[in-house]
């Protein structure tokens, strides 16, 4: 399912995270970290792969429109847990 948001709002979401989210993201989909933070902007293509995240320039950093909202449905689970 495509998902459109902000630049801005994906590395809100990243940088909200408990510390460790991202290795136990990557962990639960078998995949590298890297591939994780370039799902939420990163650039590292040497140990992580491209996650279909597609940016278009505008206000608050771009517009990204992601191909599989999985890893972002994960990250927003483990937010709201660890809010509570």
């Amino acid at each position: 399912m495509d998902r459109k948001i902000t630049f801005n709002e994906l590395r809100h979401i990243k940088d909200s995270l408990p510390a460790g989210s991202i290795s136990q993201i990557a962990q639960e989909f078998g995949i590298e970290v890297e591939t994780v933070r370039n799902y939420f902007g990163g650039a590292n293509y040497v140990k992580g792969k491209s996650v279909g995240l597609h940016i278009e320039p505008g206000p608050d950093g771009g517009v990204v429109l992601l191909d599989d909202t999985a890893i972002l449905e994960r990250a927003q689970q483990l937010l709201a847990s660890h809010s509570n």
